[in-house]
């Protein structure tokens, strides 16, 4: 099945074709490949950045993830916005945030101007993170999962050639400045190339094609965005951000400080964990149609091993290239699609702005401490035993959360035959 024949199905009155639908999916895409660009750049340039300003391996770790505090503040207040202005005009309003700050942090004096560049940086990401779901998953609300799984494989080939991209500009110039000038420049660009081709009619769309009769849900939803599902798909999004996070922000330094990879080697490494990603829309496809709870239980055991080997089993470069791609399609193809549209579903339609400020601000805020904490563990214990602490027993949380989930009160539509 074709991702159009998935994902775009029953329109309504005053819903695009479904060419058009598609059109507009691919461009916004783009637009989220360069925002997870924009992420990861910073990684893989944290020895070289560490080295130029004789930062400690803690203050790099913090600075490789504090744009997770942006993402984390900007996400509630994000979700209020959404309930009152153009999601287009918020999108557009984060890319250009994010891209200038990016720009900016190339030209950080040292290390105090270049957190408050690398966290005003994430207020942007967090914006067009949480106006770019809800308007996706607002107008496939009827495949919301498979629809927010095509952000995420946009995502994943953004993670992909990102650190590819970075790795290679690095090493041909020798200066860790040009791959942050340059994904900055680019975002601009893309910020323009999206004003001037995606149609309202596509991000502004409200009106949910639900069956929430047939679906049984409506009777059981609570009238509160708070709501207890919701408060378990925050408490596993809060896991998902410390564990993830503090892998994504040193694991890079790991390969190669502790492992000898070469820049290039390590480059790759992170690149197929974004390739990994890949599986969103096969799995928000499944999460579509079977049960989310067991989805989550399933993947994030799946996760907490496979994090296990990275940092305790695994030592050769192809060892390591086969567990990123497992981590990247774990955590980012399946735990993070499948959180993001089950915490939409546990909300009426009217608070789906709402639940997404409330996913982001959940998932990035603590994220923003995750790379300082797996430094700081490390320090006192090895890699071994802060991967250990931060990536495998700290997930179990988020499995022992998911099994009280209210089933019933969880609003689903019927896919299209």
């Amino acid at each position: 099945m074709t991702i159009a024949s998935t994902v775009a199905a029953e329109p309504p009155v005053d819903r695009l074709s479904q060419r058009a639908a598609m059109t507009m999916l691919v461009i916004m895409g783009v637009t989220y490949a360069i925002n997870a660009m924009d992420r990861i750049v910073f990684a893989i340039l944290l020895p070289n950045v560490n080295a130029h300003y004789a930062f400690s391996l803690e203050q790099g770790g913090f600075l490789a993830t504090v744009f997770t505090l942006g993402i984390g503040l900007s996400g509630i207040p994000t979700g209020y916005l959404l309930d009152r202005f153009s999601r287009m005009k918020v999108i557009l309003i984060g890319m250009l945030i994010y891209s200038v700050l990016t720009i900016l942090s190339a030209f950080s004096v040292g290390f105090y101007d270049m957190a408050v560049y690398r966290a005003l940086s994430g207020i942007g990401e967090g914006m067009q993170n949480a106006a770019l779901f809800t308007a996706v998953g607002a107008y496939f609300a009827a495949n919301r999962a498979v629809a927010l799984g095509s952000m995420n494989f946009a995502y994943g080939i953004g993670s992909f050639v990102g650190p590819i991209l970075a790795a290679y500009l690095l090493v041909w110039t020798n200066d860790w400045r040009t791959p942050l000038i340059v994904y900055g420049v680019l975002g601009l660009a893309i910020m323009v190339l999206a004003r001037l081709t995606v149609s309202p009619a596509f991000t502004e769309h409200r009106n949910e094609p639900l069956d929430l009769a047939a679906s049984g849900a409506d009777e059981y939803i609570p009238a509160r965005v708070l709501n207890r599902n919701v408060l378990i798909c925050a408490l596993s999004a809060i896991v998902l951000g410390v564990a993830g996070y503090g892998f994504l922000g040193l694991y890079p330094t790991f390969l190669r400080t502790e492992l000898g990879l070469s820049i290039p080697q390590a480059g790759f490494a992170a690149s197929l964990f974004g390739l990994g990603a890949l599986l969103g829309i096969p799995a928000g496809y499944m999460a579509d149609r079977v049960s989310q709870r067991w989805i989550a239980i399933v993947a994030i055991s799946v996760m907490i091993v496979n994090s296990y080997l990275m940092f305790n089993v695994a030592t050769s470069a192809p060892a390591q290239y086969a567990l990123a791609f497992v981590a990247g399609a774990v955590g980012s193809g399946v735990v993070f699609v499948n959180t993001y549209s089950l915490i939409q579903r546990c909300v009426r339609p009217a608070f789906v702005g709402r639940a997404s400020g409330i996913m982001v601000t959940c998932l990035y805020l603590p994220a923003s401490l995750a790379g300082y904490l797996f430094a700081a563990l490390r320090t006192q214990f090895g890699w071994g035993q802060a991967s250990l602490l931060q990536l495998c027993l700290f997930p179990l949380i988020a499995i022992v959360a998911m099994l009280f989930l209210d089933a019933k009160a969880v609003r689903r539509a019927r896919p299209p035959a």
